[in-house]
């Protein structure tokens, strides 16, 4: 019980690293093709873990933790494109915040299968993050946030489902891995993140040719921010359980949801409005739990 408040504070600064992350990410993606925004943020965040590792190796690979490491980049990989490509569709406090639930329900369902214990309360606030999704997802009859309509937001949401499933398996595996191997997890799977997008980036370089030092700029802070968030998760796990670093983790996109709100401007209806504080309280709610 001594350790649960080094691991929150962990899984928080965690949220705050992929939120920023994330926001910087998006907005890059709306100007530059989003495979190759993808392509950047990733192979930063490989070259940071690369050179963690160098002084944080703990015990050396096993094969399981390689495994786990690998599964946690393949959700990587798959989570940041559909990510960042539903942020380019559409608004990122509708994408962010259905892919944040996700991550938060799927994790503490699993929590669960392998031993965590979730009481009443905590089933309460699963429930309430499943309302919250069909909340922020609701679109109205002409309604428009951040200049995208109805059907351009619905697309958003289907990469916000798409991207919370693979985030969901990044946190799984991260959490499986375990720390006593030091960066290996976190290296092993921005490596294989970094295999899986090349057809992708192959694809956006073809389309839009070389990046320029302005285009490489906001995907490289992404990528750095992603990969210190990666760690603080990892570091976190081993001083709490899945169910509750997971959930705490998932804040990220309250992070996300305030930069787009108050940078970007984009508009909330009441629906979602109401979607995005019930998601915000199921998360506390479960973390409590």
């Amino acid at each position: 019980m001594e350790r649960m408040p080094v691991g929150a504070l962990l899984g928080l600064i965690a949220a705050l690293g992929y939120g920023a992350s994330d926001f910087v990410a998006g907005v890059a993606g709306r100007k530059t093709p989003v495979m190759l925004v993808t392509a950047v943020t990733l192979a930063v965040e490989f070259v940071f873990a690369a050179v963690v590792l160098v002084f944080v190796h703990g015990t050396g690979p096993t094969p399981s933790v390689l495994l786990w490491g690998a599964l946690s980049g393949i959700g990587s990989a798959f989570g940041t494109l559909a990510l960042y490509q539903g942020f380019a569709v559409g608004a990122m406090s509708v994408v962010a915040t259905v892919s944040g639930v996700l991550t938060v329900v799927i994790p503490a369902i699993v929590g669960v299968a392998i031993g965590n214990r979730l009481p009443v309360i905590g089933v309460l606030g699963v429930v309430a993050a499943v309302a919250a999704v069909a909340l922020v997802s609701y679109t109205g009859k002409g309604a428009e946030v951040d200049g995208a309509q109805a059907g351009e937001r619905r697309g958003g949401a289907v990469y916000g489902v798409a991207a919370g499933a693979s985030f969901a398996l990044l946190f799984i595996a991260l959490e499986r891995a375990g720390t006593s191997s030091g960066a290996w997890p976190v290296t092993t799977g921005q490596l294989v993140s970094c295999v899986v997008v090349v057809p992708f980036a192959v694809i956006g370089f073809r389309v839009h040719g070389r990046l320029t030092g302005s285009e490489l700029r906001l995907p490289a802070v992404a990528g750095v921010l992603a990969a210190i968030a990666a760690f603080s998760y990892l570091a976190a796990t081993g001083f709490g359980e899945l169910v509750v670093i997971a959930v705490l983790t998932s804040m990220y996109p309250a992070v996300t949801v305030l930069l787009a709100r108050f940078v970007l401007h984009e508009r909330w209806n009441w629906p979602q409005r109401i979607g995005l504080m019930l998601s915000a309280a199921s998360v506390v709610v479960i973390a409590l739990a």
